[in-house]
């Protein structure tokens, strides 16, 4: 690939490109390919089941948080 032949909107995308895979590779999800237990399993349901949702802002009240 010759670099200086890109667009800066490609250079662009292709160093986004490149940064994210970095991260991932030094960040990973240390839960990939573990299954969930039931008890985690059985409050998702019921969490996901509940029609109450609260913003970023009321959580962030209701734990203390500031931001």
């Amino acid at each position: 690939m010759d670099l200086s032949s890109l667009t800066p909107e490609q250079l662009k995308q292709l160093v986004h490109g490149l940064v994210d895979d970095r991260l991932r590779e030094l960040i990973g999800d240390p839960d990939l390919g573990l299954e969930l237990g039931e008890v985690l399993r059985a409050r998702l349901k019921a969490s996901l089941a509940n029609s109450e949702r609260l913003s970023g802002e009321e959580l962030a009240e209701k734990l203390g948080l500031r931001w």
